[in-house]
């Protein structure tokens, strides 16, 4: 800090105060065997749980988990965390198990869903049900609107300017659920974490707006979702595009006021 009178201007500089988004890891385990651990935004962090098997095609419905809670710490016989929240504990249905693929060899940062990932054809799955029987159609003019509407829903990027946003709307653009984290990853598992656990999947005729980009990682966790529509401010890389061709999912990036760019779907954008 530059000395002076405490008054703000050229050449001074005050001290202040300021919020910063919190980061902190989580780790989820299932039947007592860690799955992984993900850098998060705390809160949420059971369904962001439950989006992340979604995500990993371990479960389909609600059914799938017999039981999911927070470890405090103390009493969960965890030795490797410390204080309330840290792991995700998750208990699958008798008959249900995770893939051999499925379990990250190290920690998923805020930055990337598929770190830990040893091969490309772990991180490449495709639903059982594609996505070309939802002949859902979406107004370009709707889609136009929704960045303004997913920005008007951000509580915690209003006050901190640091967290990725994950916006799920009707074709009507009726905002249905948000959710904020530093990584956008883990923004959309919480809105799919959401959608499991109160039984609302597939997500059938919605559209998922990202405030990022549209990466490789986001395309699955909607497809397998079975979200018709994923829509991002930003780019999508070309991975993205080709997994969103294949798998019949209609991709939008640069959305940005009325301009958009269409990369795989044309057919479901009325007119």
């Amino acid at each position: 800090m530059l000395p002076g009178d405490g008054q703000a201007g050229p050449g001074r500089a005050d001290p202040r105060a300021d919020l910063l988004a919190a980061e902190e890891p989580l780790g989820i385990r299932v039947d007592g065997a860690a799955l992984t651990m993900t850098m998060r935004t705390p809160g949420d962090d059971i369904e962001l749980a439950a989006g992340f098997l979604v995500s990993e095609a371990i479960v389909r419905s609600p059914a799938d988990i017999a039981e999911i809670k927070l470890c405090d710490g103390t009493s969960c016989g965890h030795g490797d965390h410390d204080g309330l929240g840290n792991i995700a504990d998750v208990k699958l249905t008798a008959g249900v198990s995770v893939p051999a693929g499925a379990r990250r060899n190290f920690m998923t940062t805020s930055a990337c869903g598929i770190c830990g990932k040893t091969s490309i054809e772990d991180i490449c799955v495709l639903p059982h049900a594609p996505l070309a029987a939802d002949e859902t159609r979406f107004d370009p003019v709707v889609l136009a609107a929704l960045p303004d509407r997913l920005r008007e829903a951000q509580r915690v990027f209003s006050r901190t300017g640091g967290l990725h946003a994950a916006g799920l709307f009707s074709a009507a653009g009726d905002l249905i659920a948000v959710r904020e984290d530093v990584g956008r990853h883990n923004a959309v598992d919480k809105i799919v974490g959401w959608a499991l656990l109160n039984d609302r999947l597939p997500l059938a005729g919605c559209v998922l707006l990202v405030s990022g980009r549209a990466s490789f990682e986001l395309v699955q966790k909607a497809v397998l979702a079975g979200i018709p529509l994923l829509a991002a401010v930003s780019a999508p890389s070309s991975l993205a595009a080709d997994l969103a061709e294949e798998a019949g999912l209609t991709l939008v990036g640069f959305l940005r006021g009325l301009s958009m760019n269409v990369y795989t779907g044309t057919h479901r954008l009325s007119a």
